[in-house]
């Protein structure tokens, strides 16, 4: 399916035995760079299997001509409202201050306005700093500060916001369009990542539907991902790939942008943070999984294996691709050619249906659960006079 040695899953999550949790089953692909660590920690806290492919890199600029030019401007003129917007651009602000020797006259000009801080990780920075916020919203949502801005009215002003590598594109001009004049302060560039190879794996990874789900937490590596399989010739197999079989959760609006602006629907948490992010997936992709009476059993089927009466069984890949075969018309005999052309890599010979389906029968442990039905194929055993519609996703 993918390269399994780039997966952060040195323990296995599907074992057989003991209670089912959200994402057992599921695979799902980070395309952070920025905290993928801590994001790929809690998915497989859930049971998710996870394929890392930071489609980015963030590149400090302690010698940016740019930042030093912006640090300078704002030391000579002070702007009235200065917008943190993390704590990792805002330390790499001052830092790069002090190194070029501006650091005291940065944090004298900071102490004279009015400071906002997006959440308490930047309200931390600032008070490292030796300096206080006037205010930080309850959220750490930029709608918020942004509302609190134009409430206050900002014509006239000048409004400096520390940017982290991506531009904040609503929020910007917003603020113009009401009069404010907006200096960007560039901390952090976003850069393609050096290695390639993780992110065209996890492309493969799209297309051949061996993922449940990508996650993207900025638009920056949403757009980067994009741009890859532009490059490769693959863009509309993976378009068609996102709006059907693998679901793109995006930790917010803004992250989203790059696949809303090519028609792909987006899940978000309403509240923009990594937890609430994977709280989306345990509820999403359970959800997707359709379960199916059969054989006085309830049988779910996920990525990579399959809940049957609450038990998770792992299925060999080939197992899961006869299964969804069967899957797709429960209780219809399926022709042994149908699920030969299913088969991965399987060539001409049925022989490998009867194989593969052998193996699968003991992957489930429940034989009785797909019938061989002599000169014509298989059926899953669906249950005669079940209610069918209620399991329905």
């Amino acid at each position: 399916m993918h390269d399994q040695q780039h997966e952060h899953t040195a323990r296995r999550h599907d074992e057989p035995g003991g209670p089912v949790r959200p994402l057992d089953g599921f695979t799902v692909g980070v395309t952070a760079a920025r905290r993928a660590e801590e994001l790929g920690a809690l998915l497989e806290r859930r049971g998710a299997q996870v394929l890392h492919a930071p489609a980015l890199r963030i590149v400090p600029l302690p010698d940016d001509a740019e930042l030093l030019a912006v640090t300078r401007a704002l030391t000579d003129d002070a702007p009235d409202v200065v917008v943190a917007t993390t704590a990792i651009g805002f330390r790499g602000w001052v830092e790069a201050a002090e190194g070029w020797g501006l650091g005291e006259a940065l944090l004298d000009r900071l102490a004279g306005v009015e400071l906002l801080a997006r959440g308490p990780k930047v309200r931390g920075a600032i008070r490292a700093a030796g300096l206080t916020e006037k205010w930080s919203p309850a959220s750490e949502s930029m709608a918020e500060v942004l509302d609190r801005l134009l409430a206050e009215g900002v014509a006239g002003q000048r409004v400096a916001v520390q940017l982290h590598g991506e531009p904040l594109p609503g929020f910007v001009e917003a603020l113009r369009a009401a009069g404010a004049e907006v200096i960007g302060v560039p901390v952090y560039r976003w850069m393609p990542p050096e290695d390639i190879g993780p992110v065209d794996r996890l492309l493969d990874a799209v297309l051949a539907r061996g993922l449940d789900a990508v996650t993207f937490t900025s638009a920056p590596a949403a757009a980067s991902l994009l741009e890859r399989a532009a490059e490769r010739g693959i863009q509309p197999e993976l378009l068609a790939a996102l709006r059907q079989d693998v679901l793109p959760a995006c930790v917010g609006p803004v992250t989203a942008l790059p696949l809303e602006a090519l028609d792909v629907p987006t899940r978000q948490p309403e509240r923009f943070r990594l937890g609430p992010l994977v709280q989306l997936l345990c509820r999403e992709l359970p959800g997707r999984a359709r379960p199916l009476p059969v054989a006085g059993l309830r049988l779910e089927i996920r990525g990579r294996a399959v809940v049957v009466d609450g038990e998770l069984r792992p299925v060999p890949p080939a197992g899961m691709a006869l299964l969804r075969a069967l899957a797709r018309r429960p209780g219809w005999v399926v022709a042994r050619a149908e699920l030969l052309r299913a088969l991965p890599g399987a060539g001409r010979d049925e022989h490998a249906v009867e194989t593969a389906m052998a193996r699968l029968r003991v992957a489930l442990g429940a034989p009785k659960l797909i019938q061989t039905v002599v000169k014509r194929g298989y059926r899953l055993a669906l249950d005669p006079h079940a209610d069918t519609d209620k399991y329905d996703g």
